[in-house]
């Protein structure tokens, strides 16, 4: 789909308008999370990959949770599977747990315990896109990086595409290039997102206007609540058999054989992220 021919004034006064107005509400209204209280590169990135496709609440009851247990590369990167699908029960889209734990070995052995400080190097890593690898790089080391996520590209739509519908993310990501704080990405990033959030709770959602914007689908009787019923199965008893898990549940042989198979490709390594953000 084409751009839309609209014409943005980017001036400096502008940009420096649209800046002060994002602080200002950030300032008086900005969240407290754990994650932005470290510079521990490994906690922010358990962070980054939590907040995929969950909402903040959730995160915040199993991030502590996780990173107690699991506190470091070296760590994750030894556990055993089922330990750390144990811990991430609860949180859903259960590949993110087998992404981190893939990313601590990979960061074990080639980048000797150490998260790379590249888009190019952590998008060698398991699960990470660029669009996570930009938001490492900002958040972890508070690097120059532009990325769009849910929130990020609400606020955006709202302040310069409020008339139009079908939003490409190409259109946003040079807004986001030249607004960007380049002294303070970290908290730039940080008072964008609070601000996103505040948008669609006193506004109707700014991102359905996004040429990417998709509805999350019914979670009861779904693949993903079959998946992450077979996991709970399987953590829970690591010998159990098709034939078993397909008793246990209520669920069509087929369904349970089919989610089996997904399953299985996921644990054979995948690279796709999920954006979405509470």
């Amino acid at each position: 789909m084409p751009a839309h021919t609209t014409h943005v004034n980017l001036s400096p006064a502008a940009i420096r308008s649209f800046r002060q107005k994002i602080y200002r509400y950030y300032h008086k209204h900005g969240r407290t999370l754990p994650w932005r209280k470290t510079r521990n590169p490994y906690h922010i990135l358990v962070s980054e990959i939590m907040l995929q496709q969950t909402q903040v609440e959730r995160v915040l009851q199993k991030y502590p949770q996780f990173t107690a247990a699991f506190p470091d590369f070296k760590t994750l990167a030894r556990a055993p599977l089922r330990k750390i699908l144990q811990v991430w029960q609860g949180m859903g889209y259960n590949r993110r747990a087998l992404f981190l734990k893939k990313i601590a070995e990979a960061v074990v052995e080639k980048f000797n315990g150490r998260l790379p400080r590249t888009i190019e190097e952590l998008m060698t890593l398991p699960g990470i896109g660029k669009n996570t690898a930009a938001s490492i790089l900002a958040f972890a080391f508070n690097k120059q990086a532009a990325f769009i996520e849910t929130n990020i590209r609400s606020v955006f739509i709202h302040c310069f595409f409020q008339d139009l519908n079908d939003v490409n993310d190409r259109e946003i990501l040079p807004l986001v290039e030249k607004t960007l704080d380049s002294k303070n990405s970290r908290e730039w990033y940080n008072a964008l997102m609070d601000y996103g959030v505040m948008l669609k709770k006193n506004h109707p959602n700014p991102s359905r206007k996004s040429a990417h914007h998709q509805r999350q689908g019914k979670f009861e009787g779904s693949n993903r609540q079959v998946r992450g019923m077979i996991i709970k199965a399987i953590t829970g008893n690591p010998l159990i058999t098709v034939s078993a898990l397909i008793k246990q549940f209520d669920i069509p042989a087929q369904k349970v054989k089919d989610n089996l198979a997904q399953l299985q490709r996921v644990y054979a390594g995948s690279n796709r992220e999920e954006e979405n953000r509470g």
